[in-house]
């Protein structure tokens, strides 16, 4: 460590210079910083994180716990933080210091990188700083949501796409994601007349990653690995269903090594991601069936040890439904759009600013516009792409612009956070989960691998 580096790390020992602006552009220098400055000032800040307490962390124990009744049934919010990152995660870290919350999880999906311009090891540089800023401490659970295989890629080169995905799931891990939803759902083939034919790709892939990541986790860290049973959006789930996928699974899985399996297993039940858009960029109502999800979860746990069914689709649910998901007993609900539609339909963004991205989204994703889709339809569903080119204009926002913003995000975390009861879960987080501290003496280096064009995003 050089004598610079060491000074740094000295000085952000110092809770008040962490909680401060010092933090602040250290930041902005790992997202936007030159080549070895960027790497710097992400290694310092996984440096301070290790020290601080504010540590990568798999939830794989906490689940498993859940599965053996050991925890109160509560589901964890997986929060798909797109845009305005480093605002958006201080609002959640704000609210989650203010009402004891532990298990909460911070996502990017396979696609999600590609299109804002979030590598892992920059998220989970930017996830740690809101962290260390709001003064939260204590695991940190980031996650690689929906490394999904391409089906039409699969179909014409397997073994190009599979690569593709170890690619990306090396690359997370070496980042600090220690969550990993494996979803080779696309691979279920319906026209197959049992169900264990239907789900047999699925599952031997999703044993087959499994294997791949154990292979590589980090000493003293189980990574929490997650499957799904059906393609969000598609048919809805049963427990036959999963009967199939956990059998075949265990069974490949066993034959593969002696290996720890999922901690968690997600399903369709009548959601569909980003919600489905009417003609006036109105969300329709959606038909959710949360006895099979309770059924589904219920069966998860009784019978395979797990801490029971993901809930995908689900933030822009009217608001009365979130607190039917602890009841029902899912393990995890994931959440992305409705924060993206906050930052976006935000009254203080900048009316000029708001302009260029519509014009942007226009003219640069207009092959994406299906027939019949009027104006609003069509930006609704595909202004998530301007997220990376407009990243450092928003970042850049005046700080009372993004503070407003900020301000009724952690307002609609914290009313997530209380209904999903993970409000006071930091002391069973604390006791179940141990991260061990993974402290490095110089910069790592960083494999990036090529954006993806998947659509897989909530």
């Amino acid at each position: 460590m050089s004598n610079d580096h060491a000074a740094t790390l000295r000085r952000f020992q110092n809770p008040t210079v962490r909680q401060s602006a010092a933090l602040d552009a250290l930041v902005h220098q790992a997202v936007f910083g030159s080549g070895p400055e960027r790497e710097q000032a992400r290694w310092l800040i996984w440096e301070i994180g290790q020290h601080a307490g504010v540590r990568p962390a798999s939830i794989h124990e906490l689940y498993l716990a859940r599965g053996r009744g050991e925890v109160a049934p509560f589901t964890t919010p997986a929060m798909n933080v797109r845009v305005l990152a480093y605002d958006t995660a201080r609002a959640v870290f704000r609210a989650a210091k203010r009402l004891d919350v532990g298990a909460l999880i911070c996502e990017i999906a396979r696609s999600e990188i590609g299109y804002t311009e979030q590598r892992p090891a920059e998220y989970v540089a930017v996830m740690t700083a809101a962290a260390l800023r709001e003064g939260f401490t204590g695991p940190l659970f980031i996650q690689g949501d929906h490394v999904q295989v391409n089906a039409k890629k699969y179909a014409a080169d397997p073994e190009t796409e599979l690569q593709a995905l170890r690619t990306l799931i090396e690359e997370e891990l070496h980042a600090g994601f220690y969550n990993i939803d494996v979803d080779t759902s696309t691979l279920v083939d319906l026209s197959q007349k049992t169900l264990d034919e239907q789900q047999r790709v699925n599952y031997e892939r999703a044993a087959e990653f499994t294997r791949f990541i154990r292979d590589r986790e980090p000493e003293g860290v189980t990574v929490s690995v997650g499957a799904e049973i059906g393609e969000v959006g598609g048919k809805n789930s049963d427990v036959h269903e999963l009967k199939a996928f956990m059998e075949g699974y265990n069974r490949t899985l066993k034959r593969l090594g002696p290996y720890a399996g999922i901690s968690k297993i997600s399903v369709q039940t009548g959601t569909s991601h980003g919600g489905v858009v009417l003609a006036d960029g109105s969300i329709a109502k959606v038909q959710l069936d949360l006895e099979a999800l309770q059924a589904l979860s219920r069966d998860a746990r009784a019978t395979y040890g797990l801490g029971g069914a993901v809930q995908h689709g689900a933030s822009t649910l009217p608001a009365e439904a979130f607190g039917r998901f602890p009841a029902c007993e899912a393990i995890e609900i994931h959440l992305a759009t409705n924060f993206q539609n906050i930052v976006f339909d935000h009254p203080k963004l900048p009316a000029e600013l708001r302009g260029e991205i519509n014009e942007w989204v226009k003219t640069e994703c207009k092959d994406e516009w299906k027939k019949g889709d009027t104006e609003q339809q069509f930006i609704y569903k595909a202004r998530k792409k301007a997220i990376g080119p407009f990243k450092r204009r928003l970042w850049d926002l005046p700080a009372a612009v993004r503070d407003a913003v900020a301000a009724d995000l952690e307002k609609t975390f914290a009313f997530l956070f209380e209904q999903l009861r993970v409000t006071h879960t930091r002391a069973i987080v604390d006791r179940v989960v141990r991260p061990p501290l993974q402290s490095h003496a110089q910069p790592r280096a960083v494999a990036v691998a090529a954006p993806d064009d998947l659509e897989a995003g909530e």
